[in-house]
């Protein structure tokens, strides 16, 4: 995997999330690579403070309006709505990172 050496960032893992499509509704032309910011003890998963990002395995697609949507109404909230589970979807994709086909199918299973 390629690491940016400045940021520790996973850029492979990166741009392999920006080529899925969103994982709320499918769109797959305006993808962003969104960070899960909050904790779970299920998966060891830490939770990220303000202006620290999570690890880069803590990412899901999604279209620029989900994005922003899941900022403005809070990671909770946003997740809840949706009735999907971003830690098992974060934590299927890094285990597949770089297979598009299997990623859509985790992506198409999880929505």
């Amino acid at each position: 995997m390629r690491y940016s050496q400045s940021t520790g960032a996973n850029v492979a893992h990166q741009d392999y999330i920006r080529t899925l499509s969103c994982l709320v509704c499918s769109n797959n032309i305006e993808t962003e690579c969104a960070h899960v910011r909050f904790s779970d003890a299920r998966a060891a998963k830490p939770e990220s403070g303000m202006g620290r990002k999570p690890e880069d395995c803590w990412t899901v697609p999604l279209c620029s309006r989900h994005h922003r949507d899941q900022h403005d109404m809070g990671e909770v909230a946003f997740w809840n709505k949706h009735g999907i589970d971003p830690i098992f979807v974060c934590l299927a994709l890094w285990r597949v990172s770089g297979n598009h086909e299997l990623g859509e199918k985790i992506l198409e299973a999880n929505r």
